[in-house]
């Protein structure tokens, strides 16, 4: 193989492609980023109980909060954790990981109207260093997960329900749903600035359940089929990150016609006898 440097003038098709193609294309040894300042942080976790109103109320405030603002929304029901109360265990909760990247008193005020939503369950947002949001991981159990990875155009009342029915028919033993409100600076970069063309979704949503038997396997495939099934809306995109197995209906789904095909080209420019392989293949 080659060392090549690739930017928007060097190799400029391969530096479009691997922004959003996985690792079809190569291994990159070293990257030069632009860093922001961000001395100072203000987030963390807040659990709030989990109904229609109270989720489709955190979807909206997501939206409409300012950039600086970053979300991750677990509906799911609560594990035993120390600073959750007994009598909410097993329940189903809004378990959200919460971030603005800025000023602490201005973070606290960004971050109030979602105290607002419900008496939380728990209210563990504090100052921060950003670093803190990432904390190591212990241990080495590795459960078995039945998955799906969408877009969503909206999510309110309706769905809300839909989604906390379908929770609380899940038998593995633990189920979620992730949502992610998207939009911001990554919105404004046109569509085929890159590979990763889903720059106008509203909503990203990762559907799961772990299990441990093997042979459960086909029970709980069907159940994220359905449920992905029943809240599928107009954007049948996918986060090609989070796809667990890799057909054309899952390429399909992950790059627009003529992004794929673009990649192709790129592939058999630089990976004719597709070494790259192990990954959501694009086959040259």
């Amino acid at each position: 193989g080659n060392i090549l440097q690739i930017d928007e003038t060097n190799h400029a098709d391969l530096f479009w492609a691997i922004r959003g193609g996985g690792g079809n294309f190569g291994v990159v040894t070293k990257f030069k980023f632009q860093l922001q300042d961000l001395t100072q942080a203000y987030g963390g976790i807040l659990v709030l109980p989990a109904t229609p109103d109270t989720i489709a109320s955190f979807l909206r405030e997501a939206d409409s909060a300012p950039e600086a603002l970053s979300t991750i929304a677990n509906v799911m029901p609560a594990p035993p954790m120390p600073f959750l109360a007994e009598e909410h265990h097993g329940k189903i909760i809004i378990f959200a990981m919460m971030c603005y990247a800025g000023d602490a008193t201005e973070g606290e005020k960004v971050m109030q109207p979602f105290r607002n939503i419900a008496t939380p369950l728990a209210d563990m947002l504090h100052p921060m260093s950003y670093a803190e949001l990432f904390p190591l991981e212990e241990g080495e159990y590795h459960p078995i997960a039945a998955g799906r990875t969408m877009f969503l155009d909206y999510v309110d009342a309706s769905v809300a329900e839909t989604i906390l029915s379908h929770l609380s028919k899940a038998t593995g033993m633990m189920s979620v749903t992730q949502l992610r409100v998207l939009g911001g600076a990554m919105s404004r970069v046109p569509v085929d600035a890159t590979a990763y063309a889903h720059r106008k979704s509203k909503i990203m949503a990762n559907l799961a359940v772990l299990y441990e038997d093997i042979n459960e396997k086909s029970k709980h495939e069907a159940w994220v089929d359905e449920f992905q099934n029943a809240i599928q809306q107009s954007d049948k995109g996918a986060y090609v990150n989070f796809i667990n197995t890799v057909g054309e209906d899952e390429l399909n789904a992950a790059y627009p016609a003529s992004t794929l095909e673009k990649m192709r080209q790129v592939k058999a420019k630089y990976d004719p006898e597709n070494l790259f392989k192990i990954n959501q293949n694009i086959k040259p």
